[in-house]
């Protein structure tokens, strides 16, 4: 069994992206430039906000942060949209999410130029990504893929079974997995709620990607030996042993299941460090222009 490390994949992404960043100032071109909405006070989202501030200092970028409270107007949010997308110094940008209950995340997603949707939730860069055109794929399925690829995991031909059907992981990991590439030319089952049987489906499966937000959903009577178990689960469960009070649980069983895997990766330290890789390589693209 070997242990998918997602923190070195991701330092080694965001190693090479400065050094690719620093290549472009020494001929002249600008550094790339990343900005953040973060509306009120999450305590996620500060977390994850600062996180992708100290990637960008890593990288090299110009990183901007833009703070409304949490009483901001849909219609003030949308301006401040407006400005970004104009300006011409911002390579990339995103909004935080979740949002208050009163402002429509879509209208605010849609609001955003796609050239700059850099977390790859405009509904024009998630059709580009569903008939294989060039497109700013969103944070996680980019670094799932990513993941598979550095560690050499055969996905063509193969079976793999996907755990969940969000927009944000389950359906465009599943759209990447089947097209004409590699990673990719798997054939794909996406199981959700009203799925029957997933347990026998499971276990014909050469890949899971357990994107359920389940609690050690994936036991180890639904996984075949040698299968490859990517959990893309982070929920927090009481742990009074831990000065926070909890501790991350993914969607797998590990104890009972990674003993069985050719490949897994563990929560913490798997898919969650390639998120924010992700986001600074897709930046990057934008930054050279090459997301039209």
């Amino acid at each position: 069994m070997t242990l998918i490390d997602g923190k070195k994949i991701s330092s080694d992404l965001k190693t090479e992206i400065a050094a690719t960043v620093e290549d472009m100032v020494a001929n002249g071109q600008k550094r790339p430039h990343l900005a953040a909405i973060l509306v009120g006070h999450d305590g996620g989202s500060e977390t994850y906000v600062a996180n992708k501030v100290k990637a960008c200092e890593q990288c090299g970028f110009t990183s901007t942060l833009i703070r409304f409270e949490d009483t901001v107007t849909e219609e003030e949010l949308l301006q401040a949209i407006d400005r970004l997308n104009n300006d011409a110094d911002v390579d990339g940008f995103i909004v935080q999410l979740p949002l208050p209950r009163h402002i429509s995340e879509q209208r605010v997603i849609e609001a955003i130029d796609y050239r700059k949707d850099v977390d790859g939730f405009h509904p024009v860069n998630v059709g580009r990504m569903s008939i294989g055109l060039p497109c700013y794929v969103s944070a996680t399925p980019f670094g799932i893929l990513e993941l598979l690829r550095r560690y050499d995991i055969e996905t063509r031909g193969k079976r793999c079974v996907v755990l969940g059907r969000s927009n944000i992981v389950g359906k465009p990991v599943a759209t990447l997995l089947m097209q004409k590439a590699q990673p990719g030319n798997a054939t794909v089952t996406v199981c959700h709620s009203a799925t029957p049987d997933i347990k026998d489906i499971c276990r014909e499966a050469d890949i899971i990607i357990a994107a359920l937000g389940s609690p050690g959903f994936v036991t180890a009577d639904m996984v075949k030996p040698g299968a490859v178990i990517v959990d893309v689960g982070t929920t927090r469960v009481p742990d009074a042993t831990r000065k926070s009070g909890f501790r991350l649980r993914g969607d797998v069983d590990f104890d009972n299941v990674a003993p069985l895997c050719s490949f897994i990766t563990p929560v913490p330290g798997g898919v969650g460090p390639m998120t924010i890789a992700s986001l600074m390589h897709n930046t990057l693209l934008a930054a050279r222009h090459e997301i039209y």
